[in-house]
C-alpha cells in the first residue's frame, strides 16, 4: 500500500517508517472462523482489577453469558464465547508468557445466546445507562491497551472533554483488520462512534486514518455525508507510531499531552475502530464482547488473511485456518512486530486485545546478537516522546533505577522505534521495561517504609 499523494496529511514529530507488508492482507475480505471446539478465556484481559469466576467446573454456559466479573470500577467483565460446559477453572499458558487463571469451556450442543438488555433507541437513552451497558458488555480498548471503555467514557468533572478521536491509523506494518473493518462495517463503526460521543455529551468528532488507506478515507467521508453526521476525517502521514494516542492527538489537533498525563488532560478521548464496532454491537444488538477480527499474516503463514474469531480461541486454530505455518518459521508474534509479544506456545488463547498473529521467517528478523552502543544518537532522533532511550537502557541495565525515573522512564510508550533503528541491535525497550518495573518496586518500598 502506498501513501496517497493527493491527500493533505498531518503528523507528529519524529517516529520511524518501517517497511510495510499490509499488501499481504489489506485486499482480503474478512472470513468467519468456524466455531472452536474449545476456548480458554483468561480472567484478566484488561487494565485494572482481574475478574473472579462466576462459574465452576461442570456448569453449562451460553454464548454471551457473563462468567467472570469484579466489583472494581477499573475492570471489565468476561463472557462465554461459545455454548458448552466449563471443563476447568485453573491456570493455562497465556500470551504474556506465563500461566494465568482461565475458564476452559468445551463446546456442547447447539449454540444458544444470552443477550444484553438494550434500549429501544440509543439516541433517547441516558448517557449513564449507555455507560452501564458498555460496562456490562465487557468492552475494552481493542487497539492493544485494553483499557475498560466505560472508564474512558466517564471522565472526571474537573477534566472537561471537547473532542473525540476515533483511531483508524493501524500503523503496525503488518496489520489490516481495522482497515478491513472500516471498509466492511462503515455504518456500524460510525454509529458506535456516535454512541460513545453521546455518553460523553460531546459533538466534536475526528476520525484519524493514515493516508495509505485512501479507500477507507473515501468510504468514511461518503458515509458521514450520507448519514448527515458532523464528524471529520483527518488523513495522517504514514509513520510509526502514528496510532499512539499522544501522537494522534498531536497530529489531529496540535495538542500535546503533558509528560505523565492522559488525553483527557487536553480535553480529548481516543478510541479504536474495533472498539466503536463493539460498542455498536452491544448497544444495538445486545451482544457482549465475545469475538473480534484479527489479522493472521507474515511470510511464514501459508495463506494470510483477516479472520473473525471468538475470544479464547487457541492461536493454533487461527493459524491452521490460514493454511498453517511454513517449515522455516522463526517467530510468532501476538500483535505486530513493533510492539507485539513473541509467543512460545500456539495453544495460548486469543484475547480481547489480540489484533493480529504475525508469523515470521528469519529473513525479516533482526540479528539476535547485540553490540555496544556507538553513541550515534539515532534512537534519540526518532523517539516520539523526546526521551534518551540509550541512557534509559544503560541506567536500567546497571541498576540505577532512581535515575531511570529522573530521566523519564515512565513517559516511554514502548513503541519500539528506538530498537528498530539501533545499529547495535540493543534491546532498548526490554531494558526500559525493566527500568519501569524496578523503579516502581523501589517507589513502593519507600512508601511502605514511610
Amino acid at each position: 500500500m502506498s501513501e496517497s499523494p493527493s491527500l493533505k496529511v498531518s503528523t507528529f514529530r519524529r517516529g520511524v517508517h518501517p517497511d510495510e507488508y499490509k499488501n499481504l492482507t489489506c485486499h482480503l475480505p474478512s472470513q468467519d472462523l468456524s466455531l472452536p471446539g474449545e476456548v480458554y478465556i483468561p480472567l484478566q484481559q484488561h487494565i485494572g482489577a482481574p475478574c473472579e469466576p462466576l462459574v465452576q467446573k461442570g456448569d453449562l454456559v451460553k454464548t454471551g453469558q457473563k462468567i467472570a466479573d469484579s466489583p472494581a470500577f477499573v475492570s471489565s467483565p468476561i463472557h462465554a464465547s461459545i455454548t458448552g460446559v466449563v471443563a476447568a477453572v485453573t491456570s493455562f499458558p497465556h500470551p504474556l508468557g506465563s500461566k494465568l487463571p482461565m475458564i476452559h469451556i468445551k463446546a456442547e450442543g447447539e449454540e444458544q445466546w444470552e443477550l444484553l438488555s438494550v434500549p429501544e433507541s440509543w439516541e433517547s437513552a441516558a448517557p449513564e445507562n449507555l455507560q452501564k451497558l458498555v460496562r456490562e458488555a465487557g468492552i475494552v480498548g481493542l487497539g492493544g491497551a485494553a483499557f475498560p471503555t466505560h472508564v474512558k467514557m466517564s471522565p472526571p468533572s474537573d477534566k472537561p472533554v471537547d473532542h473525540f478521536i476515533l483511531n483508524g491509523c493501524e500503523c503496525e506494518p503488518f496489520l489490516t483488520c481495522d482497515h478491513r473493518s472500516m471498509l466492511e462495517d462503515t455504518d456500524r463503526i460510525l454509529t458506535g462512534m456516535a454512541i460513545m460521543m453521546k455518553m460523553m455529551r460531546i459533538d466534536q468528532g475526528i476520525i484519524g486514518i493514515e493516508s495509505n488507506k485512501a479507500d477507507a478515507i473515501a468510504i468514511m467521508e461518503a458515509r458521514i455525508e450520507a448519514l448527515n453526521l458532523k464528524f471529520k476525517v483527518q488523513p495522517l502521514k504514514v509513520k510509526y507510531p502514528q496510532g499512539a494516542e499522544k501522537m494522534l492527538i498531536d497530529a489531529a489537533l496540535g495538542r500535546k499531552v503533558p509528560a505523565g498525563g492522559l488525553p483527557m488532560d487536553v480535553g480529548v478521548v481516543v478510541n479504536n475502530i474495533a472498539t466503536a464496532l463493539a460498542v455498536y454491537e452491544a448497544v444495538v444488538d445486545g451482544k457482549p464482547l465475545i469475538q473480534r477480527m484479527l489479522t493472521v499474516t507474515g511470510d511464514a503463514i501459508e495463506n494470510p488473511g483477516n479472520i473473525i474469531t471468538r475470544i479464547g480461541t487457541p492461536f493454533q486454530a487461527c493459524v491452521d485456518a490460514c493454511g498453517g505455518l511454513k517449515d522455516d518459521t522463526s517467530q510468532v508474534f501476538m500483535g505486530g512486530p513493533m510492539m507485539g509479544l513473541v509467543q512460545y506456545d500456539l495453544q495460548v488463547p486469543t484475547l480481547k486485545a489480540t489484533s493480529g498473529i504475525v508469523c515470521m521467517q528469519s529473513t525479516h528478523l533482526k540479528n539476535a546478537r547485540h553490540y555496544p552502543c556507538i553513541q550515534c544518537g539515532t534512537c534519540v532522533d526518532v523517539c516520539p516522546m523526546n526521551l534518551v532511550p540509550t541512557r534509559l537502557s544503560r541506567l536500567a541495565e546497571t541498576g540505577k533505577y532512581e535515575d531511570c525515573k529522573e530521566w523519564g522512564v515512565f513517559n516511554c510508550i514502548e513503541c519500539g522505534s528506538c530498537a528498530f533503528v539501533c545499529p547495535s541491535s540493543i534491546p532498548l525497550v526490554q531494558w526500559i521495561r525493566v527500568g519501569k518495573v524496578k523503579s516502581n518496586e523501589q517507589q513502593q518500598k519507600l512508601k511502605a517504609q514511610a
